[in-house]
């Protein structure tokens, strides 16, 4: 950067930058409209970026990310604790929960089994999975995994992992868009996969 730019200025937009989906340009404005801000708004965006990193964890069951620990849908005994609904992300339990159709419980393995980008089934909360199946009697293990080579590679290797436990294990129907992210979808969309999951 120029050096007619402070450091400061140019440390957040760097820092921007390197968020997913913000480029340089989008970077310089966040930060151009932060200084001109209210020290409010500047002072609340520091404290909640501090909190977000020392008050959240994963969830010693689910491992989702939680301020307390089990996590309040871990927590909830109103929950089907014999159904079991496994996605990539915390940002997919959100998109199932936005149906409002779903009481069972998660289980987030915090990625996809991708040898392109190196990550392998280790790599993955999947042994959590298995051991929580065979210890909490869980019956249905819902994959929904995204559609899409990485998604459905994930699936299969978790279909061969329960199949030992005798657990029933569904996906997800089709209808969700191949190579699309399920936080993306539509709630309508979401329940119809949801209400059409098949046995794999």
């Amino acid at each position: 950067m120029s050096k007619a730019v402070p450091q400061s200025v140019t440390q957040l937009i760097e820092a921007f930058s390197r968020l997913p989906g913000v480029g340089p340009k989008t970077a310089s404005r966040l930060t151009y409209y932060l200084l001109r801000a209210p020290d409010e708004m500047t002072q609340t965006l520091a404290a909640a970026l501090v909190d977000l990193k020392t008050k959240t964890r994963y969830c010693s069951v689910c491992f989702n990310i939680t301020e307390d620990d089990p996590c309040p849908i871990c927590a909830d005994s109103g929950r089907d604790a014999t159904q079991v609904v496994v996605v990539e992300e915390p940002l997919d339990v959100l998109a199932v929960e936005r149906t409002g159709a779903y009481q069972g419980r998660y289980h987030v393995l915090h990625g996809a089994i991708s040898p392109v980008e190196g990550i392998g089934p280790e790599d993955l909360k999947i042994r959590e999975l298995v051991e929580r199946v065979q210890k909490e009697g869980v019956l249905e293990v819902i994959v929904a995994t995204n559609p899409g080579m990485e998604g459905d590679a994930t699936a299969m290797y978790l279909q061969r992992q329960l199949a030992p436990t005798g657990v029933k294990t569904t996906r997800l129907a089709r209808g969700l868009p191949t190579g699309g992210d399920l936080e993306y979808v539509d709630s309508i969309t979401l329940l119809r996969a949801l209400q059409g999951r098949h046995e794999i």
